[in-house]
């Protein structure tokens, strides 16, 4: 899940949005995923590896790893990640959930900005000149898949692209947000209010991602005056 930069040129940057901070983890955690499985590559995706990242881009990270090893290093990925960083929350995409050959996997760190997000994927190294491999195929389907959870990380992208100064893309993530977790919404151009109100659905729908949908909330509270200025 790729992205790109495009914060306002000259735009002051908070220090816990240090991109350095930000190099140093990606740099650690791709070590960390060579060393666990000899013969694999892992390597920058997207913004990182084009040089193309601002303040609020995450770390997308593509690991190709032998066949024979695929299912144990999926399997590997939650306690080896825990050796860089604490994990505090991990998701993986459904779509690729039961893939034999494919897998994206969502991280969120603790003590680390939501920003940064962990989008890893991991693929067996025979399909990985098949861009795309698995992802319309039923049977690589899984329903282990939490709607609030998804909605959240709507809500996260819509604080990141209103700083990116891009409110119809925020207002499209916060729709379909909102329609993940079937709550009827209409958007009042208040994007705090908004996106506070998407946080608190999400959470009285799935009382466990009480604790995500209240980070979600202190991440809009702390840029609100951005999102004002800029919705």
């Amino acid at each position: 899940m790729t992205e790109e930069g495009g914060g306002a040129v000259g735009e002051e940057v908070p220090e816990e949005l240090d991109p350095v901070r930000r190099a140093a983890l990606a740099r650690q955690l791709l070590r960390a995923l060579r060393a666990h499985c000899a013969g694999s590559r892992a390597e920058p995706r997207g913004s990182l590896a084009r040089g193309t990242a601002d303040a609020y881009s995450d770390i997308d990270l593509l690991w190709v790893v032998p066949d024979g090893r695929f299912a144990d290093c999926a399997a590997a990925v939650p306690g080896l990640l825990g050796t860089v960083r604490d994990v505090a929350f991990l998701r993986v995409d459904p779509e690729l959930g039961n893939s034999r050959g494919r897998r994206l996997i969502f991280v969120d760190f603790a003590g680390l900005p939501l920003f940064w997000r962990l989008d890893l994927e991991i693929v067996a190294q025979s399909f990985a000149g098949l861009p795309g491999y698995d992802q319309d195929n039923p049977a690589a389907r899984s329903d282990d898949w939490s709607r609030p959870a998804s909605a959240l990380a709507n809500a996260v992208a819509a604080v990141k692209a209103l700083l990116r100064g891009r409110p119809e893309t925020a207002r499209g993530l916060l729709e379909r947000g909102f329609a993940r977790i079937g709550a009827v919404d209409t958007l009042s151009g208040d994007w705090f209010a908004d996106i506070t109100r998407l946080a608190e659905a999400a959470a009285a729908l799935e009382p466990a991602r009480g604790p995500l949908a209240g980070r979600v909330v202190r991440l809009a509270a702390d840029h609100r005056p951005e999102l004002g200025r800029r919705g």
